[in-house]
């Protein structure tokens, strides 16, 4: 029983690896094709840009027309690696309280 119990908890684990592998995989690519692609296919442009503590330079990419979304990390020597995309993208015109206002 003990040995059947261990099997089978060796064999979810796997599973769950491998399924986690799988969606953990990040798509990258050299910027200027990763760029083509999400303006072609998404018909998504840049609407924000700023740098990260590593140098890299973040983007949000959006489509006022389909309403997708894409948050694209370029490192400095010109890779580009997908953070996340969604649906639902909104430009919103809001004023953000000052610093230290209570939200």
């Amino acid at each position: 029983m003990n040995k059947l119990l261990f099997a089978l908890s060796l064999g979810f684990g796997g599973l769950i690896l491998a399924t986690h592998q799988g969606f953990a995989a990040p798509q990258c690519g050299p910027r200027a094709e990763v760029i083509a692609q999400l303006t072609s296919r998404f018909g998504e442009t840049r609407r924000g840009i700023g740098i990260a503590s590593n140098n890299a330079m973040v983007e949000v990419f959006a489509s006022s027309t389909t309403g997708t979304w894409t948050i694209l990390a370029t490192l400095p020597e010109g890779v580009s690696c997908l953070v996340a995309s969604g649906e639902s993208y909104e430009t919103l015109a809001e004023q953000l309280a000052p610093v230290g206002d209570p939200a």
